[in-house]
């Protein structure tokens, strides 16, 4: 089975963003990271993808999971490990 492919886009100082930098690197994720900034085009790709206008954005294999709440529900059920094939 191979290893998901993780990206989140964010922002450097955002709260919601370190949160969940934290629990990816305690759980042992390996993500890449989009670092929006104050580049418009990609909040835009961002926005189109999620559907969100909000940092952190969160993707598993191309399917948005949602910001740092999202994934934190989805530790706390378990839901996580099936997303990541970690079963």
């Amino acid at each position: 089975m191979s290893t998901p492919r993780v990206v989140m886009y964010s922002t450097r100082f955002c709260p919601y963003c370190m949160r969940a930098r934290s629990l990816l690197k305690r759980r042992g994720v390996k993500y890449e990271e989009v670092g929006v900034g104050w580049n418009e085009a990609l909040w835009a790709e961002m926005r189109r993808l999620s559907g969100r206008d909000t940092v952190p954005q969160i993707f598993i294999d191309g399917q948005p999971v949602g910001g740092y709440d999202d994934l934190a529900a989805l530790e706390q059920s378990g839901e996580l490990d099936q997303l990541l094939g970690r079963l």
